[in-house]
């Protein structure tokens, strides 16, 4: 996590899922848990698709040098792609993106010159490049008070472009066609949004405790393939309502107000 790094999460006491097409809410008991959680201001994103050998988890923080490089929506969208398609040509992100081959190959040359991507050596052509992301989990600052200007306005632009992307990558999954999408998919797919009364230091523990559960699943799962195996999107957010009142102290200032009346 690192200093200025935040969890997110959201909710009351109304918990609303959903599965697949189906959204049902259903209202908690006043002491019932109510959860949803993302990694907000130390934003992630994770990539695991070639294969290794080894088994040890490889993280990187980007400096500043390399946020600057990755300050352009088109960057922080190709990187995003390869992470979920894997390795692309300049030719394939740019019918990906609606862009020519000329604009997305100048933005492939500006992330691999900071490392952000790599050649595939052994499928490229004389003509043709092909790119992929890095194995392992690339992790960025959000804006903070102690970069520079130009080094926050380039960590505000990351971020909000990668929040945007996964946000219309949600929109995409709930705007798709109930026939476009097997009985099976449709079940599997889980939607979750709650409220809580917490402290910084459970919320934290909670995001520590999710992290460990997803590190494990990509430890299980990682580098599988077969005919039912589709690459997933696995997300939190948590992350405090400053202007929310917790729903204790609420009910007390009630009962204050009725015994005075």
């Amino acid at each position: 996590s690192g200093e200025g790094a935040s969890t997110r999460s959201w909710g009351v006491d109304e918990k609303v899922s959903a599965r697949g097409p189906s959204i049902r809410r259903e209202f908690f008991a006043k002491k019932c848990l109510q959860r949803v959680s993302c990694k907000g201001i130390f934003a992630s994103m994770t990539e695991n698709e070639a294969s290794r050998t080894d088994e040890t988890s490889e993280e990187r923080t980007l400096d500043a040098g390399a946020l600057k490089a990755l300050a352009h929506p088109l960057r922080v969208r190709i990187l995003d792609l390869l992470a979920e398609r894997g390795p692309q040509t300049a030719s394939s992100l740019a019918t990906l993106i609606g862009e020519s081959s000329g604009v997305t190959s100048y933005h492939l040359r500006a992330l691999a010159a900071r490392d952000l991507i790599h050649e595939v050596a052994d499928l490229g052509t004389a003509r043709e490049r092909w790119w992929e992301r890095p194995r392992g989990r690339m992790s960025f600052s959000g804006p903070t008070d102690e970069m520079t200007p130009s080094g926050r306005a380039a960590a505000q632009i990351v971020e909000d472009e990668f929040f945007r992307n996964r946000h219309q990558r949600l929109m995409d999954h709930l705007h798709r066609p109930q026939s476009q999408v097997p009985q099976e998919w449709r079940d599997a797919a889980h939607h979750v949004t709650t409220m809580l009364d917490m402290t910084a230091a459970q919320l934290q523990e909670l995001g520590e405790r999710i992290d460990a559960v997803i590190d494990e699943a990509v430890q299980l799962y990682r580098d599988q393939s077969g005919p039912d195996v589709r690459r997933v999107t696995i997300r939190a957010d948590l992350f405090d309502l400053p202007d929310a009142r917790p729903r204790a102290a609420a009910q007390h200032r009630t009962t204050e107000t009725e015994e005075l009346s």
